[in-house]
């Protein structure tokens, strides 16, 4: 019977990950378990993905508050620091700032505005229009800005960023300065010692300022790059990728992963004779249209993945075919002429028949598919299964 069902994804739970489990065991056990429950077989081609969570428990990679502050010590001198282009976060970057400013006598925090980089409203772009600022040009200091716009909580948690970021560098003991920003080059009117904490464009900002003169210039990306004191790191992304794990303690994004995918790839194939496809993954790749929060807080979506998930769709855009090339046609026959293009369809990029679908890597699709169906909560669900995502209309 012809199949009626496309692409589906399942949330697997799975038991509790604790440093020191074996995690591929785990992944590939739990999948055949929900298997013989549900009532479902695995096929050729199916993804299996683990979130970087509960690779980088299994692996242990925490460190201490303490390991970020000798950290930034020893790279930034200790002394005043510029602290650039953080994101709004509690549980993402607010424990990452204690142990920066317990590494310093002074903080100047220059803050992006209207948003942090991932879309975190400081302001509204109504508020600068009226105030008759432009985020492109104009400094703010923190009494300029409390004088124009007040108290601006964020939407969704009723946290006022500025003020929250700055009790707490106090609170570890620092001095701190506040100024708004879009230049990073800005920072070295205050200092030469600069930590750039943006995640994406972080390379482009320690090219300008290192181009500018900056003395020493680091990103998240270069703290905990390697172990402090025995410390967890993460050798390619350090601080960034981390969440708060207790008050004084974070877990950091995972090591390397590729092992691991291949390891449950090998297992699930031994298993079941399927040649499963496998990734660890971060933060989906998408926007909130409310809240205009862009998701992507991880430094990448892929963590690693086998060597099946590399590239991008292609695909036909099947109301294309519909409306021009068959547009003649109509039930059985449309059918039927449109399967015929699609098995004979080769390499479609460019091409007109492909306009408006995707134009994004696999991973990044897949990923963001498996954040959506994991949820960050309580659902217990590390583990997704995606079935059907490379079928199409001829399977």
């Amino acid at each position: 019977m012809e199949r009626k069902v496309g692409t589906v994804s399942r949330g697997i739970r799975t038991p509790i990950i604790r440093e020191g489990d074996d995690l591929a065991k785990i992944v590939v056990d739990s999948v055949l378990e929900a298997a013989e429950s549900e009532g479902f077989s695995l096929r050729d081609r199916d993804v299996v993905a683990v979130t970087e969570s509960v690779v980088a428990r299994s692996q242990g990679n925490y460190a201490t508050v303490d390991a970020i502050a000798k950290d930034v010590r020893a790279k930034l001198g200790g002394e005043t620091i510029g602290v650039i282009f953080p994101i709004l976060s509690r549980n993402r970057f607010a424990i990452c700032l204690r142990g920066i400013a317990m590494g310093a006598k002074k903080i100047v925090l220059m803050l992006s505005y209207p948003s942090d980089e991932v879309g975190n409203a400081l302001v509204s772009l109504d508020q600068l229009d009226e105030a008759g600022v432009n985020p492109y040009s104009d400094v703010l200091t923190l009494e300029k800005y409390r004088e124009l716009f007040g108290a601006n909580p964020h939407p969704f948690t009723g946290v006022d960023y500025v003020s929250y970021y700055g009790d707490l560098i106090r609170q570890c003991g620092a001095e701190v300065e506040i100024v708004f920003a879009n230049d990073c080059r800005t920072i070295l009117n205050y200092t030469k010692n600069v930590l750039t904490c943006d995640i994406h464009s972080r390379a482009r900002t320690k090219r300008l300022l290192r181009a500018a003169g900056a003395q020493r210039v680091y990103g998240l990306d270069d703290i905990l790059n390697e172990s402090v004191d025995g410390s967890g790191y993460q050798e390619r992304f350090g601080l960034l990728g981390s969440n708060k794990s207790t008050e004084d303690k974070i877990k950091l994004f995972p090591r390397e992963c590729t092992p691991l995918v291949l390891d449950i790839q090998q297992r699930l194939l031994e298993k079941t004779g399927k040649h499963v496809e496998v990734m660890v993954y971060g933060d989906g790749a998408f926007k909130d249209p409310v809240g205009k929060i862009w998701e992507l807080a991880d430094p990448s979506v892929s963590v690693a993945n086998t060597p099946g998930l590399e590239g991008t769709p292609n695909e036909l855009k099947l109301k294309y075919l519909a409306d021009n090339d068959f547009a003649d046609l109509s039930g059985q026959a449309l059918k039927e002429a449109i399967e015929e293009r699609i098995r004979q369809k080769g390499d479609v990029s460019g091409t007109m028949a492909s306009q408006g679908t995707t134009p994004r890597r696999l991973t990044d699709l897949i990923g963001s598919l498996c954040d959506l169906t994991s949820g960050s909560g309580d659902k217990g669900t590390p583990v997704i299964l995606i079935q059907g995502y490379f079928d199409n209309y001829t399977n």
